[in-house]
């Protein structure tokens, strides 16, 4: 069964504030409710970040999620893009 987009939000930012790693892909979302299609979990994490409990991330190479307060404690203010 397909979960609501608030259960998924409150899926993914748990999986975000508990993840070992502070960075994630936004495949890392998928098993969040893995009956929703890759698109919908993406664009429920991008809505996330336009609430601000999700920040973008880049490596250089590659974009990813995190949680701005895990960001800023893992790398100080010069981490944050």
């Amino acid at each position: 069964m397909v979960m609501s987009v608030e259960e998924i939000e409150a899926a993914i930012i748990e999986k975000a504030t508990k993840s070992p790693k502070p960075q994630l892909y936004v495949k890392d979302f998928y098993k969040c409710d893995p009956d929703s299609k890759p698109r919908a979990i993406k664009n429920i994490a991008n809505g996330l970040v336009k609430k601000g409990e999700l920040m973008f991330w880049s490596s250089g190479s590659t974009t990813m999620y995190a949680r701005p307060d895990r960001i800023k404690d893992e790398e100080g203010a010069e981490g944050i893009n």
